[in-house]
């Protein structure tokens, strides 16, 4: 049998099959190290082959082979650097969900996202969400940053999930397509997904008053269908991406206004940093180019991604890892 994973709980999956069943499934044993450099091997969004064994009392699919991805979005994996975390495979479009204030979004955040997308191949759209909170200096914000994007050639949406703006929008952007809703803990997943589909009743929390960050409500990613011909991945908040097997000479291309200027430096290989006649920095000082786009490729270009390859549980796994040695 063939089906598509709609939940991954790390050992278990649930899967549904093309004749629109639900199974709960396991990885053959040997299966699980077969040259996956991931810690998680299946992820959900993967399409999977898996035979029922029905020699026990309740029916267990195991699952002994995955179709090739078209895509997927990864973040490294908190306690194995070497090691990435799939969040959800074969992917449509991706939106970010951007607050200005409650929690902050940074530019910085923002374009991590955006390069791994671009990196894999996945149409990207911003959403600012939580618009009838905006006071005037928010709105300018905003504002701005949506002309950055859109200069870039990135759509981007307003959407207020509690007083319902700005849905029929999104909607039409995932009509026929798996959709990805990502963005800080915090940021009104839980609640904008609510808003799209009301029945989901999803879990959401309050933001935390004293940091500002949501607290974690989705624990595992899980596909959902929605009544209008539309699939969600509804994903763990967390706090950012890292840049997975990138060299430094690629990261600019992932950049689409630096890719766009690229053929004009002088030296092919030009990192856009001390390099002479580099038409990525002349359009930097024309103004041409934002100055906060060119702060995140310098440093992805460094590899500063401590802060960004954590979730927010990573305290309690170090102090786990500590206990353990």
């Amino acid at each position: 049998m063939t089906g598509i994973v709609y939940k991954s709980t790390g050992s278990s999956y649930t899967v549904k099959s093309f004749d629109n069943q639900f199974f709960d499934c396991r990885i053959k044993g040997k299966f699980r190290m077969k040259g996956i450099k991931s810690t998680n091997p299946i992820a959900v969004g993967d399409i999977v082959d898996f035979e029922l064994d029905e020699t026990t009392d309740e029916t267990i699919g195991q699952i002994n082979n995955i179709h090739d991805r078209k895509n997927y979005i990864v973040r490294k994996s908190v306690n194995l650097s070497k090691q990435t975390h799939i969040i959800a495979s074969n992917i449509d479009v991706v939106f970010l969900l951007i607050t200005i204030n409650n929690p902050p979004t940074t530019t910085s955040f923002i374009d991590r996202f955006l390069v791994t997308a671009e990196a894999y191949g996945i149409e990207a759209i911003l959403v600012f969400n939580k618009i009838d909170t905006y006071d005037e200096a928010m709105i300018e914000e905003q504002l701005f940053l949506e002309y950055v994007y859109s200069q870039i050639g990135y759509k981007c949406l307003k959407v207020s999930a509690i007083g319902k703006e700005g849905i029929d929008s999104l909607k039409k952007e995932m009509l026929g397509k798996v959709s990805m809703f990502s963005g800080h803990s915090g940021v009104g997943k839980s609640t904008l997904v609510n808003a799209l589909e009301p029945t989901l009743n999803l879990k959401t929390k309050v933001i935390s008053e004293q940091s500002k960050q949501g607290q974690h409500t989705t624990t595992f990613a899980e596909m959902y269908d929605l009544s209008f011909d539309a699939k969600i991945i509804d994903t763990p908040g967390i706090k950012g991406f890292g840049i997975v097997d990138m060299e430094p000479t690629e990261i600019s291309d992932y950049f689409p206004e630096f890719f766009a200027l690229k053929e004009q430096c002088k030296f092919n290989n030009c990192l856009h940093k001390e390099e002479p006649n580099c038409s990525v920095k002349k359009a930097l000082d024309e103004n041409k180019i934002a100055w906060s786009r060119y702060a995140s490729y310098l440093k992805i270009l460094e590899g500063d991604d401590d802060h960004y390859r954590q979730d927010v549980y990573n305290d309690d796994r170090i102090a786990s890892d500590e206990t353990r040695k």
